[in-house]
């Protein structure tokens, strides 16, 4: 049976030996399979089903260990979490967010996964995703999807237009120009989100804030620089103008796979729902590049994904068939399912076989992923996003000037990291 977090439990490694466990009643009858939950954070509709299948797969091959599979949405997922394990209730898998992982590690909700199970294959996994799983030197949570960002374009259009993918942002307004001169549709749609908005940061050598000197840098020359360079991208001939509604994500993301723009900054988890559209029944028209660099040559895109993480909270028995699970799911039998069913993007190499990287927008993302940066193991650094968010539609949107949204982000940063300077 599951009873509560036991304080002792917060603190050790892994605690197998460990009595603490969730407060909900795991079901578990005396003498039969031990039942675990697991929390999935994926789309309900285009990944859910692939996940169920193998939870059906791992039960088949594990027969004193049951799976309770629950679809939790992704934007309610972390506070639900957050929640659940501050009392009772919390699953004993959970798909989290790259970003979660060092939080929720932090609070002691997560196991420490070093020497288990869970990492018997760490050396196949790429090492920049086992680092960004990492908190305090040890590593919550194994590498399950992994994805970046990247220039998405209609290759149509661009060979009408005459022109190539572009190297440089410089080079997407020129670029922009001649394709809405060439084909009448608008270049390049820009999005207002602070997440899309980074690799500017990137390309001019910073980050909102500098983490291994705790300084906040949003307000920086460099940053200024950046976010001058993603304002303009929304004004000029094939620029599209920017969109501040609560569907912008929506509408930008329609126009793309309609042909009505010809490049989005986007990620590879549409990939299923790029080749749903007009423009891309034939799957090789879909272009994949590196995000355009800034001014300092330099190009990249955040990294982003999902671990697997064991709750701190469960039992012995719990914390021992999730490590199997864990382990089961983030192999490269499974990864490669996961992929070829998903379009999603595996977290080791012996995952990307032939067939998998015969889907064509997988093998664009592949030859990006070289470039993406790993998040700073931060706890607070995704949310640190929130405050930009709210800033940046107002200044796309000419609301507010650049200078003030990036001070007023600031100020709403340096409270969520109150040891930091400006």
């Amino acid at each position: 049976m599951r009873r509560g977090i036991a304080a002792t439990a917060l603190v050790a490694s892994l605690a197998l030996a460990a009595t603490a466990c969730g407060g909900s009643d795991s079901g578990d009858e005396a003498d039969g399979p031990v039942t675990i939950t697991w929390w999935d954070t994926s789309n309900a509709t285009n990944e859910a089903p692939t996940y169920k299948a193998l939870v059906k797969e791992f039960e088949a091959a594990n027969k004193d260990i049951k799976v309770n599979y629950v679809n939790v949405p992704f934007d309610q997922a972390q506070n639900k979490f957050d929640t659940a394990a501050g009392s009772k209730g919390a699953p004993d898998v959970l798909r989290s967010e790259v970003g979660w992982t060092p939080a929720f590690a932090k609070k002691g909700f997560f196991a420490p996964l070093d020497g288990t199970e869970a990492l018997a294959e760490q050396d196949k996994f790429q090492p920049s995703l086992i680092e960004q799983a990492k908190y305090d030197g040890k590593t919550y949570g194994v590498p399950f999807t992994t994805d970046t960002l990247a220039l998405v374009y209609n290759k149509a259009l661009f060979e009408k237009a005459g022109v190539e993918a572009p190297k440089t942002w410089d080079d997407l307004k020129k670029a922009a120009a001649t394709i809405k001169d060439k084909t009448g549709v608008d270049g390049y749609w820009g999005s207002t989100q602070a997440y899309y908005a980074q690799s500017f940061l990137y390309g001019e050598g910073t980050d909102t804030v500098d983490a291994d000197a705790k300084k906040i840098t949003v307000t920086s020359p460099e940053a200024k620089k950046a976010y001058g360079t993603w304002k303009g991208l929304f004004s000029g001939k094939g620029l599209h103008k920017a969109d501040t509604t609560a569907d912008a994500y929506a509408h930008i993301q329609e126009a793309f796979v309609s042909g009505k723009v010809a490049s989005i900054v986007q990620g590879p988890w549409e990939i299923t729902n790029f080749y749903k559209g007009s423009a891309f029944k034939d799957k090789n028209n879909l272009g994949i590049a590196t995000v355009p660099a800034g001014s300092t040559g330099k190009a990249g895109a955040p990294t982003g994904g999902h671990n697997l993480s064991v709750y701190a909270g469960s039992d012995k028995a719990h914390q021992e068939a999730s490590l199997k699970f864990v382990k089961f799911m983030t192999s490269a039998k499974a990864q490669e399912t996961i992929a070829l069913k998903n379009s999603t993007l595996p977290t080791r190499e012996d995952a990307y076989t032939a067939e998998v990287k015969a889907d064509p927008g997988i093998a664009g993302y592949q030859g990006v992923l070289s470039s993406a940066q790993p998040r700073p193991a931060l706890p607070e650094y995704s949310s640190l996003w929130g405050p930009l968010d709210d800033e940046l539609i107002e200044i796309a949107g000419g609301k507010e000037s650049l200078d003030k949204g990036l001070g007023d982000a600031e100020t709403a940063i340096a409270k969520l990291v109150p040891d930091f300077s400006k």
